[in-house]
């Protein structure tokens, strides 16, 4: 088998629905593989599962394990050569796959594999790629000096080595995962997709950004900016430093800072903002349109714009990366 996609899930029932109905086109002339592990949702997301995609292989957990252990978890069941970590809160075109792994055969010691991410505005991601965050970037980017962060040497439509990928969507050999340990469990959410890709770099391998392969990554759903976030966050940095970096009390009292500031920079910074006038609401119709098409209009219009998949009574779409998503009953 060349490719198990694994999607965990928690209580975004509708997002998975639309995830997996991209992953299925995307998969359907290969030797592939879908897994969803959920990380048991209170919601219908299971159900839904079992009874409109009956080929996927679903795993319930009986509590909510975090992100690296649910993910730990499906890639154990997984049978393909290849892997695509994925979150439930994407789109992918058609193409997606095929695309990246021929670029990924073609490539000597190749690690993980990322592709161009844009949220539900249709607005590129700059964490699609990412610097090592050294204490000293990691310094800045708590206050504001996000340059060195990002890998912004590399353009957002390019193709080339970058240090860190986001667990957004990953796609690397399963063997390459295995070999150094998959996520690691101490990371309950945030973080872990930075510590893999460094272990990936330290074992050798080389991580690449694929700039031609963009994906629809809502990411409000999965990553609201609330205290709990703030917490997990930087609960990971601390994490990272440990296992990577020399223990250094100035260190600490950066990221502590960090953790202190932050909610008060970004609290002043909403209360800066106007409120934005009410966007026109676009529907992309997977009916009519594929979703490399839905992909490609998204950043093309400038409004509120939603998806209706293809056999569904919903629309679906977010106002951007900050927004929780909107669902909308055509019944």
């Amino acid at each position: 088998m060349k490719l198990s996609v694994v999607i965990l899930n928690y209580n975004v029932r509708y997002f998975l629905e639309l995830c997996l109905k991209s992953v299925e086109g995307a998969i359907a002339d290969m030797d592939a593989e879908i897994i969803v592990v959920d990380n048991n949702s209170p919601d219908d997301s299971c159900n839904m599962v079992k009874e409109l995609f009956p080929n996927v292989n679903l795993i319930q957990n009986k509590h909510n394990s975090g992100f690296s252990m649910g993910n730990n978890i499906g890639v154990a069941h997984a049978k393909g050569e290849y892997l695509c970590i994925l979150n439930p809160d994407t789109v992918v075109a058609e193409d997606t796959f095929t695309k990246i792994l021929e670029f990924a055969d073609a490539v000597e010691d190749i690690g993980i594999i990322g592709c161009r991410l844009i949220d539900g505005s249709g607005q590129y991601l700059a964490e699609s790629k990412r610097n090592v965050p050294t204490p000293l970037v990691s310094f800045k980017k708590i206050f504001g000096l996000s340059g060195s962060y990002y890998a912004n040497d590399l353009k957002e439509n390019a193709v080339g080595k970058v240090a860190i990928l986001v667990g957004a969507f990953m796609i690397m050999k399963k063997s390459i995962y295995d070999a150094v340990g998959g996520f690691d469990e101490d990371y309950f959410m945030y973080g872990e997709d930075i510590d893999l890709s460094y272990k990936v770099l330290k074992a050798g391998y080389k991580n690449q950004y694929f700039g031609l392969a963009t994906t629809i990554h809502f990411k409000g759903e999965s990553t609201p900016k609330d205290k709990v976030f703030r917490k997990r966050f930087y609960n990971a940095m601390h994490i990272f430093y440990r296992k990577h970096f020399k223990k250094n009390w100035l260190l600490d009292v950066i990221i502590g800072l960090g953790a202190r500031t932050f909610p008060f920079l970004e609290i002043t910074m909403k209360s800066g903002k106007r409120n934005k006038v009410q966007r026109e609401e676009i529907i992309f119709d997977n009916n009519f349109m594929s979703f490399k098409e839905i992909i490609e209009s998204f950043e093309d219009h400038d409004g509120f714009l939603k998806i209706r998949p293809k056999n569904s009574k919903f629309t679906i779409g977010s106002s951007g990366s900050k927004s929780k998503g909107v669902v909308s009953d055509d019944a």
